[in-house]
């Protein structure tokens, strides 16, 4: 898994990509057209000081981690947390996360995956 690292990626998904949302997390996602996914997580200093933001970026990046041959590849997917997600358990941000992935259609089970706009 790579990193979404520079300002300029991440709007540009944030222009571009599709987005769904649940109670905890916010997906953005959109293809990238190289052979591997590229993970970016934002989480805003609305939702707690440092430890709690590291917290959950730890928690979302070990739950996507964990999930990765689920999901297609060739995607750039930005994972913003709400503030709903502060005080939650790794298990209810992975289902949130593996929810947000099924309604972009982007898990493997998906016979022809929709493209993602561009």
């Amino acid at each position: 898994m790579q990193s979404l690292k520079n300002n300029s990626d991440f709007k540009r998904v944030y222009r571009t990509g599709r987005s769904f949302a649940n109670k905890y997390l916010v997906m953005y996602a959109m293809d990238n057209n190289l052979n591997t996914n590229r993970l970016g997580i934002s989480v805003s200093k609305k939702i707690g000081n440092s430890v709690v933001r590291h917290r959950i970026t730890r928690l979302i990046r070990e739950s996507y981690r964990l999930s990765e041959e689920k999901i297609l590849q060739g995607l750039d997917i930005v994972v913003v947390a709400r503030v709903g997600a502060k005080d939650k358990s790794y298990h209810e941000i992975k289902s949130a996360l593996m929810h947000l992935i099924c309604l972009h259609k982007i898990d493997k089970k998906n016979d022809v995956p929709e493209q993602i706009k561009s």
